[in-house]
């Protein structure tokens, strides 16, 4: 199997873990009062099931990304070019026209 498949397949599955904790979280400690809804309704898998998924889809295509992000090639330092010039900022003096009293 290619690395790039591999890779896909994997952060999707992490992806998919974490989703699971987290709807795991917002059941356990009844956020929103979804606890209830979902343990007292008659359909309540089927609502936790596609929270699940949902929220899957969303934290795998974050986890991927993040991985793609990180994958990048390290420089090995700057490629020519000089350094530009630092240049001292030194006040200038300005004399007032205006008479004070």
């Amino acid at each position: 199997m290619p690395k790039l498949i591999r890779l896909y397949i994997t952060q999707v599955a992490i992806g998919f873990g974490i989703s699971a904790a987290f709807v795991f979280g917002l059941l356990w400690f009844d956020v929103a009062g979804l606890g209830h809804l979902v343990g007292q309704s008659d359909v309540g898998f089927l609502a936790a099931l596609m929270l699940w998924v949902f929220n899957g889809i969303v934290f795998a295509g974050v986890q991927f990304g993040i991985s793609v992000m990180r994958m990048q090639e390290r420089d090995e330092g700057p490629r020519g070019g000089g350094r530009a010039r630092e240049y001292a900022m030194v006040p200038a003096k300005a004399e007032s026209r205006k008479r004070l009293l």
